[in-house]
């Protein structure tokens, strides 16, 4: 028998819903699309990126509500500030952090290349994913903006390339890598994981 879901992928379809229900597009990234494509861990909290327009601010609040905490300002802040506001589930407590896209090409990459697939351990309808290539960029920059002490955004790229390896985009990372800035540490990871930047997929 299946374990439960968890709180935070429960919370995590609740949004979800709420995007798709405004027609939203979105994808789950962070730790929970590391977890999925590479080696799963326990999170604190879910990530997702979505393509909000100011149109959206005051229904998605409404649509999150009563089941979330969640500020009208905060939204239109993030969407003014290419950052993010969060929702904790009231019931649960489970905190989802909602990432309003930059205005750098990766990001429209990122969404464009979305992929549905299964999301937790019950049956239910698959969400959109961050890819491999554009969740193991993410988290690198996550890593670089954090001052490069964490380990568990570096285990977190390690994993998804032990797992991924083989059929990664290698093309794709090395192009985003260098506009991102972010080539020494791709170079790096791979290093530490035991690949090279030569395997995968062209």
């Amino acid at each position: 028998m299946a374990e439960p879901e968890t709180d935070l992928i429960q919370a995590t379809r609740e949004i979800i819903a709420a995007l798709d229900s405004l027609k939203i597009a979105y994808c789950v990234g962070g730790s929970l699309a590391s977890s999925i494509h590479g080696i799963p861990r326990a999170t604190i909290d879910g990530d997702v990126v979505a393509v909000l327009a100011l149109r959206h601010c005051r229904p998605l609040h409404d649509a999150l509500l009563p089941a979330f905490v969640v500020s009208h300002g905060a939204i239109v802040q993030a969407l003014q500030n290419e950052s993010s506001f969060n929702a904790i589930h009231r019931e649960s407590l489970a905190k989802v952090d909602v990432f309003v896209p930059k205005s750098h090409p990766w990001y429209q990459s990122q969404i464009e290349r979305r992929q549905l697939i299964p999301f937790g351990t019950e049956p239910g309808a698959p969400v959109f994913v961050s890819t491999p290539e554009d969740t193991i960029l993410a988290k690198l920059d996550w890593y670089r903006l954090g001052g490069g002490v964490s380990d568990r955004q570096w285990g977190d790229v390690l994993g998804v390339i032990k797992v991924q390896a083989e059929s990664l985009d290698m093309a794709y990372l090395r192009k985003w890598a260098a506009e991102l800035s972010l080539s020494d540490l791709l170079e790096r990871a791979f290093r530490d994981s035991g690949r090279s930047l030569t395997e995968g997929s062209e």
